[in-house]
């Protein structure tokens, strides 16, 4: 793949961005207190309103930690603007943490070079030495989402201390107006001080503006949401970390999200 010119730049970049920044990733699933024993399904997409899809999450392997706390693959099936899965619940109580797995997205590179714009996103197309770089990044995006059948428990809520995650201190499908949620947002089993999280109201169409909460974390990685209002909502956070040696771009860009349900006393 060549390196594109000034006269197609522009094109690239909204076609290869538009899943990575101006959409956002979800996991949802169709009933957040289903009956054991039952079937959910669950929809992944990137999405600017949610949770009407757009862009389908592709390209990861789909997960659920049960109450046994055990990991397990969910086969999931890619479409035109979304991903969908079903998982069968096994008889008892518990909760269950769904999870599309990790998503490596496209390059993002761009430099200039003697006046003149380029990108690529082919990792063999080299950035030219002496270049103004621009932007070097790839990203790497994980949605999550909990079901509880019957009372919660927390075997499901461990951290994966694996990445970009919010942990869970207040149970994410027991959550009530005029309570509070807590969590906790690390990377690799780490607490991020200062991290942003943005959580927004779904409101399935968009007839309506949604509700917007920021938070950001404490020295010790905490945040707490004030529930004030019934709905469904999604957490997001994001985070830029150098990338591996010899990986094809300079930075990774970490996106996560967390949808969670939150009920009237």
């Amino acid at each position: 793949m060549k390196a594109f010119t000034r006269a197609g730049l522009a094109a690239l970049l909204l076609a290869a961005c538009l899943p990575a920044s101006a959409h956002t990733p979800y996991l949802v699933p169709s009933s957040f207190a289903p009956r054991a024993g039952s079937t959910i399904a669950l929809d992944a997409s990137f999405a600017e309103t949610f949770f009407v899809p757009e862009v389908a999450f592709d390209n990861s392997t789909f997960g659920v930690v049960g109450p046994d706390g055990k990991d397990q693959v969910v086969p999931s099936r890619a479409m035109t603007n979304r991903t969908v899965a079903e998982y069968t619940l096994p008889a008892g109580a518990g909760t269950y943490r769904f999870s599309t797995g990790l998503r490596m997205g496209a390059l993002f590179r761009t430099w200039e070079i003697n006046g003149t714009r380029a990108s690529s996103r082919d990792p063999a197309v080299k950035i030219p030495a002496g270049a103004k770089v621009i932007a070097d990044f790839q990203s790497i995006t994980r949605a999550e989402t909990y079901v509880t059948a019957g009372n919660p428990d927390r075997a499901a809520l461990k951290p994966r201390d694996n990445g970009l995650e919010l942990v869970a201190v207040s149970h994410p499908n027991d959550l009530y107006v005029g309570e509070t949620f807590a969590f906790i947002v690390q990377y690799d089993g780490q607490p991020l001080p200062g991290q942003k999280v943005e959580v927004t109201e779904a409101v399935w169409s968009s007839d309506r503006t949604p509700q917007v909460v920021t938070l950001t974390t404490d020295a010790q990685g905490h945040a707490r949401m004030p529930l004030q209002a019934a709905g469904t909502w999604i957490a997001l956070t994001r985070l830029r970390r150098p990338a591996p040696d010899g990986a094809p771009v300079a930075e990774y860009s970490h996106s996560y999200t967390l949808s969670f349900r939150v009920l009237n006393p």
